[in-house]
């Protein structure tokens, strides 16, 4: 599979083995990932050859001191004590809320805006600028810091690289140096078989490298949010406008991100998830067409669905790939290939609930968060209603 290999961290087993192989011999599948993580080292760029690596990447050096790395003796850090990273995201949001709900001291990292979080600041949590692109701004955030909750992606006009990579490898490399207790990292469900597509090739890299980091870490695989569904279905609906859909038979078992804080939190305070891989996923999985034709009936109304086959997805990313300028979007459509390959996003989760103590009923299902959306909606839309006829005035 295409891989992506840092100069100072990661070597082939070939090479490791150079004295029994050629060095003109193809490279193995397999990654050895060595342990070099001293902050004097630079954020590691992708080989020429990864398909993510169409550009040179500005290498950032990562920057902390020696009395940040030397932390002992001094004062205990408490484990309540949680930084969350994209604390401004869909996921990032659900984990701030619910970490404070349960007590903890919770510190988020956002990048510098002209709208602050002022929200994170309302429910009670200390914001605090840091830009990923930017390691030398991470250091300071993570003073007095226990555990890393790392929520974080690229915005979408971002190169993908930028953030989830060489954001990510500096945020573990500095996480390692400062100290840090645990660290939390989102990925998705069937990283590791897609390496055709970037984002998904750089998740399960991510992985590998906070395996090998030395880090107490838990590693937790998504499926796919139902808030999300919202606006990419409910709302077009309720609206009457064009709902986008493919012809894809691809299933997923989409989670409400209230259950993945919950769930998170409960990983946190077990000592024997430390070190695992899970994965997180819905009750059941559900193609685009079911999706749709739920909200179709909970609203009461047919949608204008504008079907959008794969093939012609596929062909405008092979488009885009033509253009120094659109290889984001490109990367973006990368999606398509695993839409077209029959992919269930979906797993078990009778063994994670029971390493847990979760009970599967606990659990919202589509149906039933779909059902209060839809619900809520159409109440508050009658009342509207109801207001603007007494509020009538007739000459």
């Amino acid at each position: 599979m295409a891989s992506l290999r840092l100069p100072t961290q990661l070597v082939t087993r070939s090479t490791l083995n150079h004295h029994t192989s050629s060095s003109s011999a193809a490279p193995s599948r397999h990654l050895s990932w060595r342990r070099s993580l001293t902050p004097e080292n630079s954020i590691p760029n992708l080989p020429s050859s990864s398909p993510l690596n169409r550009k040179p990447s500005t290498v950032f050096p990562i920057t902390c001191s020696a009395a940040a790395v030397n932390l002992a003796p001094g004062t205990p850090v408490r484990p309540t004590s949680i930084l969350v990273v994209g604390a401004t995201g869909t996921l990032g949001r659900q984990i701030v809320r619910r970490a404070l709900d349960e007590g903890y001291d919770v510190r988020c990292l956002v990048r510098p805006r002209p709208a602050p979080a002022d929200f994170l600041r309302d429910w009670g949590a200390t914001v605090v600028n840091a830009d990923l692109s930017k390691p030398e701004t991470i250091p300071a955030t993570l003073v007095g810091v226990h555990t890393v909750i790392d929520c974080a992606t690229g915005r979408p006009e971002e190169p993908i690289k930028t953030v989830d990579w060489e954001g990510k490898v500096a945020l573990i490399q500095c996480a390692k140096a400062m100290g840090i207790q645990k660290y939390v990292f989102y990925s998705i469900h069937n990283c590791d078989k897609h390496p055709e597509v970037p984002l998904m090739e750089i998740k399960y890299c991510t992985e590998k490298f906070l395996q090998e980091s030395g880090l107490n870490h838990i590693t937790i695989r998504l499926c796919g949010f139902m808030q999300g569904l919202i606006g990419q279905y409910a709302v077009p609906i309720l609206e009457e406008k064009s709902v986008w859909g493919t012809d894809a038979p691809t299933r997923v078992a989409y989670m409400d991100t209230q259950d993945i804080a919950r769930l998170t939190l409960i990983a946190l305070r077990n000592e024997k998830v430390n070190g695992k891989l899970l994965t997180f996923a819905g009750p059941r999985a559900w193609t685009t067409q079911e999706v749709i034709t739920l909200c179709e009936r909970l609203a009461g109304q047919d949608a204008n669905v504008t079907t959008v086959p794969v093939s012609v997805l596929r062909v405008t990313r092979q488009l885009t790939r033509f253009f120094q300028w659109t290889n984001d979007v490109a990367d973006r459509l990368a999606f398509t290939e695993v839409l077209s390959s029959d992919t269930v996003f979906s797993v078990p989760m009778t063994e994670t609930n029971s390493l847990l103590g979760v009970d599967q009923k606990d659990l919202v299902t589509l149906e039933k968060y779909l059902q209060d959306y839809f619900s809520n909606i159409l109440k508050k839309l009658k009342d509207l209603k109801a207001q603007s006829k007494q509020s009538d005035i007739y000459f």
